[in-house]
């Protein structure tokens, strides 16, 4: 695991312990992921990161507004994977960035508990990841 992401996962502990982020916290994570963070820090602001959680198991994943026109929405876990074409763009093919502005808005939101709230059967949910 890299330096960055070590730091990155230093911060989302405390912000995920208090619920509540400082501008030094904020600061740290613009710094280790730039434009990402800032449009990600949007997202969650007009209320844009849906968690699903299928019942009654539990297993979530999170569904995340883009900023484009078509407000077209995408799939994503936090740490691990977005459906966003930036994802396999600037992530996986070229190593660029970290993770992509939905993960991060997902993750922020998450650790703020500031996640608009879907539940379905888990039977949805498997159809609703299927589809990836």
């Amino acid at each position: 695991m890299s330096a960055s992401t070590l730091a990155a996962e230093a911060v989302w502990k405390q912000i995920e312990s208090t619920r509540s982020v400082t501008d030094d916290q904020l600061s740290i994570l613009h710094f280790l992921f730039g434009k990402n963070f800032e449009r990600a820090t949007r997202i969650v602001d007009q209320s844009g990161v849906k968690r699903i959680s299928g019942d009654p198991s539990g297993r979530s994943i999170f569904q995340v507004v883009g900023e484009s026109r078509r407000k077209e929405e995408y799939l994503c876990f936090p740490e691990n994977f977005c459906a966003c074409y930036s994802f396999f763009y600037d992530i996986v093919n070229r190593g660029e960035q970290l993770c992509c502005k939905h993960q991060l808005a997902a993750r922020l939101a998450a650790s703020l508990g500031a996640c608009i709230e879907v539940k379905v059967s888990d039977e949805e949910l498997a159809i609703l990841l299927s589809n990836l």
